[in-house]
């Protein structure tokens, strides 16, 4: 045990952790932890490799971030490479062209939020966005969402199954209802404002791709 004793100090004055030490001696970090305490210069070693291990899994997660923000780009690049090559098949959609002009007037515009999201108190309009997203874009329709926007006097049900009708999805795919307060004493919102949603960072890549393409075009023609 002596031997075990002394081989355990000099390799812990050679900057060894417990780990290492127990490990290649075959004894338990409690022994070592009762042969080591209340020694100043182990516990200094033990300081200095707590921050070497903090600085090591620092560097380690800054890695991965980097390699994770690579892959995504990577992987938004594929999309928008994609979309150009979809554009030349569609440019002469009306129903792509009418949605692409949709999204422009009423679209999100924060690709950093990954949502496809497009506002409006017009049926029509979101009944078209609607099949703009299915037809065009093949987006199921079980990952389509609406958001509604209400007056507190507007009879909620009601407006689920107007909005519902209108856009096509179901009302088990609608999210909580926001109300807001006030209103226009001759501009009324009669059936409040329909958020129709799609959660896709790929398809906003796209989206934003085509109407740059569009723009170019009308540019040049």
């Amino acid at each position: 045990m002596h031997n075990i004793k002394s081989s355990a100090f000099r390799l812990r004055k050679q900057g060894k952790s417990y780990n290492e030490i127990s490990q290649k001696l075959k004894v338990s970090k409690g022994l070592l932890s009762y042969w080591f305490k209340k020694l100043d210069w182990s516990d200094k070693i033990k300081k200095r490799l707590i921050i070497e291990r903090k600085q090591k899994d620092q560097e380690r997660i800054e890695m991965m971030c980097q390699k994770n923000k690579e892959r995504w780009e990577q992987w938004r690049e594929e999309a928008r490479q994609e979309a150009k090559k979809e554009f030349l098949k569609l440019k002469k959609n009306p129903l792509f062209i009418t949605g692409l002009m949709l999204y422009w007037g009423e679209g999100d515009s924060k690709i950093e939020n990954s949502i496809v999201r497009l506002a409006n108190t017009n049926p029509e309009m979101i009944r078209i966005f609607s099949k703009f997203l299915q037809k065009i874009c093949n987006i199921p329709l079980e990952k389509i969402k609406i958001s509604l926007v209400l007056y507190p006097d507007l009879d909620k049900n009601e407006c689920k199954t107007f909005w519902s009708k209108a856009s096509g999805v179901p009302q088990t795919q609608f999210a909580k209802i926001q109300f807001i307060k006030g209103y226009h004493p001759t501009k009324r919102l009669l059936k409040g404002i329909c958020n129709i949603i799609v959660c896709s960072r790929a398809l906003k890549e796209k989206i934003f791709v085509w109407l740059k393409l569009y723009q170019d075009k009308l540019i040049e023609d």
